[in-house]
């Protein structure tokens, strides 16, 4: 017998063999029908996978993350075995589950266009009506490469060539065998809906001098409602698209001329942008922090000490040479580097602890054309960075500090739903990371500690680590319940170690501080991307770049309007002033599809008073008030929309 203990801490007793499946089927029927695959001792698994010794067991349905990837992952060898069929000589390169749905890239004999995808879909569906099983056997590496020789599949002989003996395993469902790692669900009768969604160009394993595949993205369920919700929520990303609200909105614009990935800010984007960077700055300056600002490029030899040349080289803008020869600059990828070389500029003491670097850096990455996607993946980007330098003793409370400042920003930004994301390093290839076991210890229990104290709703992730030290990432739901990875806290005690960072301790002895590396919004591109989908544009009123509107009725009023409009300018409310010659009511309706908070009508009632009508968002009017009142209106509004 062997014992199996569950994610509540109960254990039951098992014959040695018994499968997930027969461990379900024991505890209920309606939990076997469900199961979609398992999780053994931190191990993902297939329903069949005898268990031959006491450990952990969680059973997975489709509501949770590790039964979706699982069901999805099928769902591709079900569109691999549909376009077999379909498209005779077409050939295979890689089929992954993603965070919502999964995609096959293929080389087909024959163009596959959007006008295919329905036809692509219903042989799914047949197939999957068939209920075919998916079996795994373990297989040589000889064998492995002579049947996809055989097949002429080049691509899956090109990654078995990097794989060993005892590692391969060939899944078969149908007509169709896979290389692949698993795991997958039974049979393929539990696949009930299936949605193709685009078809994308992509180049095998990510390079650009390897040759363009076809890529078809897909999305499936378990019931057809479940679909139809899923396509209902599809809608309504399209309509909060940041890139089309931003264009709407007039905030930021991309010029080929300039070059792909690299953002330009238009006037109104700049000012929202500028806001978030104010507001940013007001919290720090409460928290000790230190503005600075370092070059936008940086020598080569900055980032062969600090390790990231090693192993972000190949993702970087290749070296700029100048005529000195061998002196060579990059642009830079990263903010700490340049930070621990403030820290060195003279030396520090243990009274100095912690010094707290703050900027608004741009850096920039080579991303891939194909990776690149309107503000949220960009080639430079600004990270609103911090880096704060402390004794090891220091390190908890000023973790503490940082996600008291992460948790204020997302109270201020109606960020309501998120967990925090323990990442560590892998439990088996520590050949990534650098740094000592004892001190990448010391920092995975500090992050732990203190997000326990913060009373956090933390998941722990495997592998996510920066290369030199463990983090804290706050993953966000928007509005619509998408997944965000927003704000990142890192503990490191490697990069000190590498620039020889000191400070004399009070035993007059020199020791090395710990760098706290922090970046509430992650890049200002990105978290602006996302609080445009998050709010549908309809961003808080202390933030937006229009706050409120002054629409005259008719002409006569147009220098009423532009002193109502200067008033609240000298106020510091940002108005525009539109005397258009139309009729009022067009003016409200075309500013409130701006998502300008209020509508400011004047006439000649108004300028007899000295007074304005107002209009809310959403709210309808609320009447007439003197300038002075509105403006104290505006002012309590956003004051206590920023209240700490």
């Amino acid at each position: 017998m062997i014992s199996l203990t569950f994610p509540d801490g109960s254990s039951r007793e098992y014959k040695r063999g018994v499968t997930p499946l027969q461990v379900a089927q024991s505890i209920s029927p309606r939990l076997a029908a469900d199961v979609l695959s398992a999780t053994v001792n931190d191990t993902l698994a297939d329903l069949r996978m005898p268990i031959t010794e006491n450990s952990t067991l969680k059973l997975h349905k489709f509501d949770d993350p590790e039964g979706k990837h699982a069901f999805w992952h099928s769902s591709s060898h079900i569109l691999a075995e549909a376009l077999q069929e379909l498209f005779p000589g077409i050939k295979f390169g890689i089929g992954p589950a993603i965070e919502n749905g999964f995609y096959y890239d293929v080389d087909p004999a024959q163009p596959i266009v959007e006008a295919d995808l329905p036809r692509i879909e219903a042989k799914m569906i047949a197939l999957a009506r068939q209920g075919q099983k998916f079996e795994r056997r373990e297989v040589a590496k000889a064998e492995a490469m002579k049947t996809f020789e055989d097949k002429g599949e080049t691509y899956k002989v090109e990654m078995i060539n990097n794989l060993q003996d005892g590692t391969i395993s060939f899944y078969t469902c149908g007509t169709f065998t896979d290389l692949c790692r698993g795991p997958h669900i039974m049979d393929s009768s539990v696949i009930k809906a299936v949605k193709l969604t685009s078809i994308a160009g992509a180049y095998w394993r990510g390079d650009e001098k390897n040759k363009m595949l076809t890529r078809i993205y897909g999305i499936s369920f378990t019931k057809q409602s479940l679909l139809e919700e899923y396509l209902k929520l599809l809608e309504e990303a399209k309509r909060r698209d940041h890139r089309k609200i931003g264009r709407e909105m007039e905030l930021f614009t991309f010029s080929e001329r300039v070059g792909q990935g690299l953002p330009m800010w238009l006037p109104k984007g700049t000012a929202l942008r500028l806001k978030l960077e104010d507001f940013l700055k007001k919290v720090q300056k409460k928290y000790g922090y230190q503005q600075v600002i370092t070059p936008h490029i940086g020598h080569k030899a900055l980032y062969v000490t600090s390790g990231h040349y090693a192993k972000y080289g190949e993702d970087s803008f290749r070296p700029i040479k100048t005529p000195y020869e061998g002196e060579e600059f990059l642009l830079k990828p990263m903010n700490c580097p340049h930070h621990c070389e403030l820290y060195r500029t003279k030396p520090r003491s243990y009274k100095d602890l912690p010094v707290r670097f703050a900027e608004f850096g741009t850096v920039y990455r080579y991303e891939q054309s194909g990776e690149l996607h309107g503000l949220t993946r960009v080639r430079g980007f600004t990270q609103d960075d911090a880096h704060l330098f402390c004794m090891p003793g220091q390190i908890k409370d000023e973790f503490k500090k940082v996600i008291d400042i992460i948790l204020y920003i997302f109270k201020t930004l109606d960020f309501k739903d998120y967990t925090a994301q323990v990442s560590l390093r892998d439990k088996v290839n520590r050949e990534k990371y650098i740094g000592s076991d004892e001190n990448w210890e010391k920092a995975e229990r500090a992050i732990i500690e203190a997000a326990d104290e913060k009373g956090l709703k933390t998941t722990v992730e495997y592998g996510e680590a920066a290369f030199y030290g463990p983090k804290l990432d706050f993953m966000v739901r928007d509005a619509i319940g998408r997944k965000w990875q927003l704000g990142t806290i890192q503990v490191d005690y490697n990069l000190p170690e590498r620039f020889e960072l000191e400070y004399v301790g009070a035993d007059d002895k020199r020791h090395r501080p710990v760098m706290i590396h922090r970046a509430p919004f992650g890049s200002m591109e990105r978290f602006v991307a996302v609080l445009i989908e998050h709010t549908a544009g309809k961003f808080p009123l202390w933030l937006t770049p229009d706050q409120a509107a002054v629409l005259p009725i008719s002409e006569k009023y147009n220098d009423y309007a532009k002193k109502v409009q200067e008033e609240l300018a000298a106020a510091d409310i940002s108005a525009l002033l539109d005397d258009r010659n139309e009729k009022i009511g067009k003016k409200i309706r075309d500013n409130e599809l701006k998502h300008i908070p209020y509508l400011i009508i004047v006439g000649e009632k108004e300028e007899a008073n000295g007074t304005v009508a107002v209009r809310r968002q959403g709210e309808g009017d609320k009447g007439a008030m003197s300038i002075a009142a509105f403006v104290e209106h505006v002012n309590g509004e956003i004051k206590a929309m920023l209240a700490q």
